[in-house]
C-alpha cells in the first residue's frame, strides 16, 4: 500500500514536465489551426478542470475581457460570462489588473458580484493572467474536491505561459489569415484583413484600425445599404453572400470590389463571424453609365426618409458625376424658396450675396425676385444657361461657368428646385441634360413624400411630448432626472413613459412603464394609464394598491394589450422605499461608494393579463448619495444579446458615472443605446432632508367634547414642539376643521399636525368624499358657513386632498412673522 501511495505522489510531482512536452508540441506545430484550443484542453487533462477560457481584450476601446476560445463543459453552468469590464470587480478583472493570480473557493466566489449567476456547491475558479502584456487571462474551473492544489496550480501557470493571443492586426501581420482573407466579428465589428485587402482600400498596416467602420467609410455613399445588409448580424443570415461594391480613390473613379463571404455561426461562448475574401473586380465592369446614375439614384431615394435625406442623395448622385464646383437644393413654400442642402457647405463658396441669411430663406426671399428662377418653376422643365449669360445677381454667381436649374416636380405642383453651378465654362451635352431631366422627377417625388414623412414625425413627436411630463416637480431631500428617446425606426409613437408624483407627508412616488407595441392605441392606453396611477397614488393608496387599482382598470378597459410598470414609493425623510414590479425590470441602485445594486425584487405579472394578480411589495433602503435607477427594456435589451448583459452594462455604466451630475449621467447611459425601440430613463438621487419635521397625529373620537379635545391636545403638541406664540389661530383652525368634519361627515376622524421650518401644517382627515364649498356670500341670519372663511382667513394656504376614499381638509400656518 506504501508503494501505491508512493507511485501516486510521484505521478503527481511528474505532471509539470509532461505539460510542458506536450505544451511544447502543441505550440511548435505550425500547422495547427486549433492551437489555442489544443492549450486549453491541456487544462482538463492535467488539472482536473471542468472548464478553461481564454478572455481578450476586445470592445471598441479594449475596455472589455471577451472571450475568445474555451474547452470543456459549456460556461453556462458556471454562471461565466461573455465579456468582463476591465474596470469591474470582477476576478477576471482584478487578475488582468493586478499581474497576479487569483484563486477562489466558494466562500470568496460567494462573495462576488455574479455568486447569483454560479451554482451552489464546491467550485473553485483560477484566474491568472497571461504572459504578455495586454494579452488577456486564462480562467479555469473545478469542482474537484479541494480545488487546484500546488500541482496543479503550476501546470496552470505553465498554460498560461504557453497561451498566445495577439491582436487582429497583429495575427493578421503574422500571417494567418490570406493576404486577401478577412475574418469579421459579427458582434463587435472588430475585422481582420490581409494585406492585399488593405491594399485596395488604400490604407497600410499601420493605418488601420481593426473597426469595419473604418472601411465602410472608404466605400461610395450609395453603396453602403448593400454593404450594411452583409456586416450587420440583424441582417444576414447563415450561408454564402456575393456581392460588388465601390471604394473611393483619391484621384479617378471609384474602384469595384467584389466580396464573397460566408457566416458562420458562433459556438457556445463564440460569436458568429463573416469570413470570406475581398478582390478588385474593376477589369470586369465597363464604365458607370447614366442610366446607371439615374439607377443608383432612385434606389437612393426609395429608402430616403427626409428631406435631408432626399437632398443628401441628390447631391451625391449628381455634384461629382457633373463635376460641378457647387449644387444646392431648396423647398417651394408658398412663394419662397426655403434652403435644406447646400455643398459644398462653407459659406465662402457661395456668392456674397447668399451669406447675409445663410441656410435660412432664399437670398431676396420671395421667388418673384429672381425672375430667371421663377421663369424656370412656371415651365416646370431644367433650364440650362451657360458661362456669360446675364442673370440676376443672386443666381448669376452660383454658377459663372454655367448655370442649370431643375424644378423639381411632385403631383400637380412644383415642390422645390434644385441649382447647380460651374466656375469654368462647361459644356452640356445630350447625356447630361437627360441625366437632370430625370433626377428632377425622382428628386421632387421624393421630396414630396419626405415633406409628408416629416410632418407627420413631427406630429408624432409633438403626441409624445404632450403624453409625457413636460418638466418633472422639484423634490424635497432629492434631484430626479428623466429622458425619453423614440425609436428611429418607423413614424409609430411608442408606449414608454415616466412619472415622478410628489405625495403627501414629504413621500414622492416614482413610475416608469412599458405599453405592449408602437402604435396611437399604444400611446393612448399609456397616457391613460399615466393618469390613472397618478391618480390613484394621489388618493393615498399603499404601492401594491396603487398597482392592482390599474390592473384591475386595463383589464376592464379590454383592450389586446397590456403594460409593464415599476412603481417606488420613496420616503424622504426615512430613507426608506416600497417598490413594486408588474412584469416590469427591476430598479438598480447606485450606491455612495460606487457599487451598485440590482434590486431582487419579486414581482407581478404584467397589467392587464390577469384579473386578480398579487404586486408584493419589497422594502429598499437608500442612503444620502444613493441613485435610483428605472428603465425601459429599449435600454438594456437587443437582438441577439441576453436582457440580464443589458442590466450588467447599465449597472457598470452607472457605477463609472458621476452621480453628481445627473443629467450628464443620463446622458451617457444613452450614449450608446440601441434605437430599435422607445427608451425611457429615470434617475432619482437621495440626498436626505436637511430639516425633517416634527409630526404627531390625533384620532377625533365622536363625543360631546370631542373638539376640546382636539385642542387641548394641540395646545400640548405645540408646548412639547416649544411654539408659545399665535396659539390662538393655530386652535381656530384646529375648531373649524374638526367640527366640520364631526357635523358633516360619519366615521373615523383623524387629526395630524407637522412643523418644519416654522411652517405649521394641520390636516383633518374624515371618510366622505365631498369637499367643503366656501359660501360666495353669508347673510346675517345665516347659523353656519363661516368656518371655512375663518380658516382661509388665518392661513398662509388650505385645501383639500382625496385620501382612500375619503379626504383631507389641510391647513398651513407660517408661525414666527
Amino acid at each position: 500500500m506504501a508503494n501505491v501511495v508512493s507511485e501516486g505522489a510521484t505521478a503527481r510531482r511528474t505532471r509539470s514536465p509532461r505539460v510542458e512536452l506536450a505544451l511544447k508540441a502543441i505550440t511548435t506545430d505550425p500547422a495547427s489551426r486549433d492551437r489555442l484550443r489544443r492549450v486549453l484542453e491541456q487544462a482538463l487533462v492535467f488539472t482536473g478542470s471542468a472548464f478553461a477560457a481564454v478572455y481578450a481584450f476586445g470592445g471598441d476601446e479594449g475596455e472589455l475581457l471577451c472571450l475568445t476560445e474555451s474547452a470543456g463543459v459549456p460556461r453556462s453552468l458556471y454562471g461565466l460570462r461573455d465579456s468582463y469590464p476591465l474596470e469591474g470587480r470582477s476576478p477576471a478583472a482584478e487578475a488582468r489588473r493586478t499581474g497576479r493570480p487569483v484563486w477562489l473557493g466558494p466562500e470568496e466566489l460567494a462573495e462576488c458580484a455574479d455568486a447569483r449567476r454560479m451554482p451552489a456547491g464546491d467550485v473553485f475558479l483560477a484566474v491568472l493572467p497571461l504572459r504578455e502584456q495586454g494579452s488577456g487571462i486564462l480562467l479555469a474551473v473545478t469542482e474537484s474536491p479541494g480545488g487546484f492544489d500546488s500541482e496543479d496550480r503550476v501546470c496552470l501557470e505553465l498554460i498560461a505561459e504557453a497561451v498566445a493571443c495577439p491582436s487582429p492586426v497583429e495575427a493578421a501581420r503574422a500571417g494567418e489569415l490570406p493576404a486577401g482573407a478577412f475574418s469579421l466579428a459579427m458582434d463587435s465589428g472588430r475585422v481582420e484583413v490581409g494585406d492585399d485587402i488593405l491594399g485596395l482600400f488604400g490604407l497600410g498596416r499601420t493605418d488601420f484600425d481593426g473597426k469595419v467602420e473604418t472601411l465602410l467609410a472608404l466605400t461610395v455613399p450609395e453603396d453602403l445599404p448593400s454593404l450594411m445588409s452583409v456586416v450587420e448580424a440583424d441582417h444576414m443570415s447563415i450561408g454564402e453572400r456575393e456581392l460588388e461594391f465601390r471604394v473611393l480613390q483619391p484621384t479617378g473613379p471609384p474602384k469595384w470590389l467584389r466580396l464573397r463571404g460566408r457566416l458562420l455561426a458562433g459556438g457556445e461562448g463564440r460569436p458568429a463571424r463573416l469570413v470570406g475574401t475581398v478582390a478588385d473586380a474593376s477589369t470586369l465592369r465597363p464604365g458607370v453609365t447614366d442610366v446607371a446614375r439615374v439607377q443608383r439614384l432612385a434606389a437612393a431615394l426609395a429608402t430616403a426618409g427626409t428631406v435631408k435625406d432626399v437632398s443628401q442623395a441628390v447631391v451625391s448622385a449628381l455634384r461629382k458625376p457633373l463635376q460641378a464646383d457647387r449644387i444646392a437644393l431648396a423647398e417651394l413654400e408658398n412663394d419662397r424658396l426655403v434652403v435644406t442642402v447646400l455643398d459644398p457647405p462653407e459659406p465662402e463658396s457661395w456668392p456674397q450675396l447668399w451669406r447675409l441669411e445663410w441656410r435660412t430663406e432664399w437670398p431676396d426671399a420671395p421667388v418673384r425676385a429672381m425672375p430667371t428662377l421663377a421663369s424656370a418653376l412656371r415651365e416646370g422643365r431644367a433650364q440650362i444657361w451657360p458661362a456669360g449669360t446675364e442673370l440676376e445677381p443672386a443666381l448669376a454667381d452660383v454658377g459663372p461657368g454655367g448655370l442649370a436649374v431643375l424644378p423639381l416636380p411632385g403631383g400637380s405642383r412644383m415642390v422645390g428646385a434644385c441649382l447647380i453651378g460651374w466656375d469654368a465654362p462647361h459644356e452640356f451635352g445630350p447625356d447630361e441634360r437627360a441625366l437632370l431631366t430625370a433626377s428632377a422627377t425622382l428628386a421632387g417625388q421624393a421630396l414630396m413624400r419626405a415633406h409628408a414623412f416629416d410632418a407627420e414625425h413631427e406630429l408624432v413627436g409633438m403626441l409624445q411630448r404632450t403624453l409625457l411630463p413636460r418638466r418633472l416637480p422639484r423634490l424635497p431631500g432629492a434631484e430626479a432626472v428623466a429622458r425619453y428617446l423614440p425609436a428611429t425606426a418607423g413614424l409609430e409613437v411608442g408606449g414608454d413613459w415616466y412619472d415622478v408624483i410628489p405625495l403627501a407627508d414629504n413621500h414622492v412616488a416614482l413610475v416608469i412603464g412599458d405599453v405592449q407595441g408602437h402604435s396611437t392605441g399604444a400611446a393612448t392606453l399609456m397616457g391613460q394609464m399615466r393618469t390613472a396611477l397618478r391618480a390613484y397614488a394621489a388618493e393615498g393608496h399603499p404601492p401594491d394598491v396603487v398597482v392592482s387599482l390599474a390592473n384591475r382598470l386595463l383589464v376592464e378597459m379590454e383592450t389586446d394589450l397590456f403594460a409593464t410598470c415599476a412603481y417606488v414609493d420613496v420616503d424622504m425623510e426615512a430613507g426608506s422605499a416600497w417598490c413594486v414590479r408588474a412584469g416590469h425590470l427591476p430598479p438598480v441602485l447606485r450606491h455612495l461608494d460606487g457599487s451598485v445594486e440590482v434590486v431582487e425584487s419579486e414581482g407581478g405579472p404584467p397589467l392587464g393579463v390577469l384579473t386578480q394578480a398579487d404586486f408584493p411589495m419589497t422594502p429598499l433602503r437608500l442612503q444620502p448619495g444613493t441613485v435610483l435607477a428605472l428603465t425601459t427594456d429599449g435600454l438594456v435589451e437587443a437582438a441577439g444579446t441576453d436582457i440580464d448583459d443589458g442590466v450588467d452594462r447599465l449597472a457598470h455604466g452607472l457605477a463609472a458615472s458621476d452621480p453628481a451630475h445627473l443629467g450628464l449621467m443620463a446622458d451617457a447611459l444613452l450614449g450608446n443605446a440601441g434605437r430599435n425601440d422607445d427608451i425611457a430613463l429615470l434617475l432619482m438621487r437621495y440626498d436626505g432632508l436637511a430639516v425633517h419635521p416634527l409630526r404627531e397625529s390625533w384620532t377625533v373620537w365622536r363625543v360631546p367634547e370631542a373638539v376640546r379635545h382636539a385642542r387641548r391636545f394641540t395646545r400640548r403638541t405645540l408646548r412639547a414642539w416649544g411654539v408659545t406664540q399665535e396659539t390662538d389661530a393655530v386652535l381656530l383652525v384646529v375648531s373649524e376643521l374638526v367640527t366640520n368634519a364631526l357635523v358633516h361627515t360619519d366615521g373615523q376622524v383623524r387629526m395630524d399636525l407637522s412643523l418644519v421650518n416654522q411652517r405649521l401644517r394641520v390636516a383633518v382627515a374624515d371618510g366622505s368624499p365631498r369637499s367643503p364649498v366656501k359660501p360666495t356670500s353669508i347673510g346675517w341670519e345665516a347659523t353656519g358657513g363661516r368656518g371655512i372663511l375663518l380658516v382661509e382667513a388665518v392661513s398662509a394656504a388650505w385645501g383639500t386632498l382625496p385620501v382612500s376614499g375619503g379626504k383631507q381638509v389641510w391647513s398651513e400656518l407660517v408661525l414666527g412673522e
